[in-house]
Parts: structure tokens; C-alpha cells; sequence
């Protein structure tokens, strides 16, 4: 039974040593770059009432919840998603602001996947939400600084893909697609099933141009010819044309910021969040099968909560930003800092007000009595393995 108690349930799991203080360090990268462009820090509960995700919504399925009771009997929830967490923040802490609100957080959520999956069940976000916003600009704000965050954090090899919500939906709308077959395409392009959607298209009547375009869904477009074809087909479905242009418009605003060598345009993608409402990104990199940062608009998702508020904001998942920067051998620097102070017991008192001078200015300081067992070659490796800058002897 005490053996039982060692282990943590499945899909959690233990950071700690080097691991951990590399995990901070990522973290105080990303949080650097999004204070840099001006955006404010902001801490929701872990868990909520189950209404905030509810599926009118459109985040988590009921089913992939961590639910739970209050003592009054209220249905509550571990947050599966931080981004609704803030939408009711905004709107009960800044319901008369007509400026623009720029919030980032980091805190961890929780998804009861499926053990065949594979996937952690609690993992860390860190992302930034960019309320009272409906431009392009705002669009191209946040995917600069999607792009600057895993700049920083160390990869040269990414890609940003983007798309837009509207262009699936109106493809929908347009081919006349019921409910129940629209969420069976989503999934299929989910999981990139592009054959599944051919085949599931194949019979459905539709014009030649709405043929083309449900064709362009497995793609990824970088030329300005190609989206200007997309665009061309579209021209008899508004909704459909409304997407295309936007992300036009964003391709020519990403420029200006010079990053646009780092984002593709995919028509296709979509989102397990139904509350998104127009451009929606996601971004890969080598040595990760799963997205390492998501994001996207939602316009209407404050309106749940009393406020009209356009948005746009994106989370990196850093669990698997981690992961994938040591698949690419790309190194988190942890800073070497401090002192390790070694004394015989009889300096006790010398070592003590050492120590004191040192935390008093800021400097981190370890006391450690010396053990008649261990040599200083072993005080040595200690001080290299909790990265201190400098070993004193107080012999």
C-alpha cells in the first residue's frame, strides 16, 4: 500500500529538479515577450461553475470534464480551457472599458482524456488574450507575438498555420450540409482525413467553384496566386469570400511585422472550440505530434457573460513545448547563480551571518555542514547539479 502511495494517477505526473527550473525559466521567456508588448498578468481559480464551459459555449465535451460538487450542491469543474475563464473576468472586472485589454496568464488545465490517448490530463498554459479588438491589426498582433514567443523560447524551425472559421461553416451552409454531417467533416479534417472528406463530398450536389473549394481543404497556401484563386471560386458565397480576404488582409499586416516566412494558410483547419468565430491558428514544429500553441478569434464569446467584447488570443501548450525542444537537442539555459557555503561545525555562527549578508542582497545563499564522509569534489559536483555560481569553505 505505501508503494501504491509513490505513484500519481494516470496522466499527471512529477517535475522537479532540472526539469522543473527549466520549465520556470521557458515560462519567464514567454512571459518577458508578451509584457513587452504591453499585455498585463491575470490569475483565474483553477476550477469554475460548469456553466463557464458549458456546451452552449462550445469548449470542453461534458465528458472530458473533471467535475465536482460544492456544499450548496453547485456543479463545478477543473478548468479544461483558461480562455473562457478570462472572458468572465473581462466581463464582470471591465464591463464599461472601451479600450483595448491585454491579458496574459500561465496556470494549468485539465482534460480527463482517454487513457488510449496517450496525452497528459493536467498540462501547463501559457497564453494572452487581446479583448476589445475586431481589426485585422489585432489579428496580427497576436500571431506576431505567437511567432516571438517560440522565437524566444529557442526554435528556428516552425510553422504558424492559419485559417479561418468562417471558411468551414460557409462551406457547409453553402453545400447544404445538416448538423450531423458537418460534425462528421469536422472530424475527419481534425484528424486529416482528407480521403474521408473527398469521399463523403464525392455524392453531395454542388456547383463546380463549391466543388473546387471543398477540395482546397487539405492544402496549405503560401502564394499570394493561390489565395487569390480561393478567392475567385468564392465569389458567389459571401460568407466563404469574407474569410478569404481576411486572411489576405492579415498576410499583408503580417509582413510589415516580418514574419511572415513563418506562417502558412490553411483553409481546413478547425478547432475542438466551437466559440471561435474567425481566423483560427495553430503551430507545429518538428519532435511534437500535436500543436504546441493554438488560438483564434471569438467575437461573440464574451457575450455569454454580459459583455460585447470582439477578441483574439492564443495559449501555448508548454508541456509540449518542452518536449519538443529536446527532441531538437535546443537547450533551456538554467543561469548558474548564488553560493554554496560549506562550514565546519564549529563556524556555524560565521556561516550563518554569511549566509545573511548574502540573502540580504538579493544573493541566493545554501548552507551545508561538512560531512567527515564527503570530500570537496563532492561538494563540487553538488553545487554544479543545483547550478550555484560559487563554492565558499568555511574550514
Amino acid at each position: 500500500m505505501k508503494r501504491q502511495l509513490l505513484h500519481t494517477p494516470e496522466g499527471v505526473r512529477d517535475i522537479y529538479n532540472d526539469e522543473c527550473k527549466k520549465k520556470q525559466v521557458l515560462q519567464a521567456q514567454l512571459k518577458k515577450t508578451m509584457e513587452c508588448y504591453g499585455y498585463q498578468i491575470i490569475q483565474t481559480p483553477t476550477f469554475e461553475f460548469f456553466d463557464i464551459f458549458g456546451k452552449e459555449i462550445g469548449t470542453t465535451p461534458s465528458k472530458d470534464l473533471y467535475k465536482f460538487f460544492d456544499r450548496e450542491g453547485n456543479t463545478l469543474v477543473l478548468r479544461p480551457d483558461i480562455t473562457p475563464s478570462i472572458a468572465r473576468a473581462a466581463a464582470m472586472y471591465f464591463e464599461e472599458e472601451e479600450m483595448p485589454i491585454r491579458l496574459y496568464y500561465v496556470g494549468n488545465t485539465f482534460i480527463n482524456n482517454s487513457s488510449y490517448q496517450g496525452r497528459l490530463k493536467e498540462t501547463t498554459q501559457l497564453g494572452a488574450e487581446l479583448i476589445g479588438d475586431n481589426s485585422v491589426a489585432a489579428d496580427a498582433e497576436i500571431v506576431s507575438m505567437a511567432v516571438e514567443c517560440l522565437l524566444a523560447a529557442g526554435l528556428k524551425e516552425f510553422q504558424i498555420n492559419i485559417g479561418h472559421a468562417d471558411f468551414f461553416s460557409g462551406l457547409m451552409e453553402a453545400a447544404g450540409f445538416a448538423e450531423e454531417a458537418a460534425d462528421g467533416l469536422r472530424e475527419l479534417i481534425a484528424n486529416k482525413n482528407y480521403f474521408g472528406v473527398e469521399e463523403a463530398v464525392s455524392s453531395h450536389s454542388m456547383d463546380a467553384d463549391l466543388r473546387e473549394l471543398f477540395q482546397m481543404l487539405g492544402g496549405f497556401y503560401f502564394s499570394a496566386d493561390e489565395m487569390a484563386k480561393a478567392r475567385r471560386l468564392a465569389g458567389k458565397y459571401p460568407k466563404i469570400l469574407a474569410s478569404i480576404t481576411r486572411l489576405e488582409e492579415l498576410h499583408q499586416v503580417l509582413k510589415l511585422y516580418g514574419i511572415d516566412k513563418y506562417v502558412s494558410f490553411e483553409l481546413g483547419i478547425v478547432s475542438g472550440y466551437q466559440y471561435y468565430t474567425g481566423v483560427i491558428f495553430a503551430g507545429y514544429t518538428f519532435g511534437s505530434g500535436e500543436a504546441i500553441l493554438k488560438g483564434g478569434r471569438y467575437d461573440r464569446l464574451h457575450s455569454y457573460f454580459g459583455k460585447n467584447a470582439a477578441s483574439i488570443g492564443f495559449a501555448v501548450t508548454v508541456d509540449q513545448l518542452m518536449s519538443a525542444l529536446g527532441r531538437q537537442g535546443i537547450s533551456i539555459d538554467i543561469p548558474c547563480e548564488g553560493e554554496l557555503i560549506v562550514y565546519r561545525k564549529e563556524r556555524l555562527n560565521e556561516a550563518v551571518a554569511r549566509a545573511g549578508r548574502l540573502r540580504s542582497a538579493g544573493i541566493a545563499a545554501e548552507l551545508i555542514c561538512m560531512d567527515s564522509i564527503q570530500d570537496k569534489a563532492a561538494y563540487g559536483i553538488y553545487a554544479k547539479q543545483n547550478h550555484r555560481e560559487k563554492i565558499t569553505y568555511l574550514e
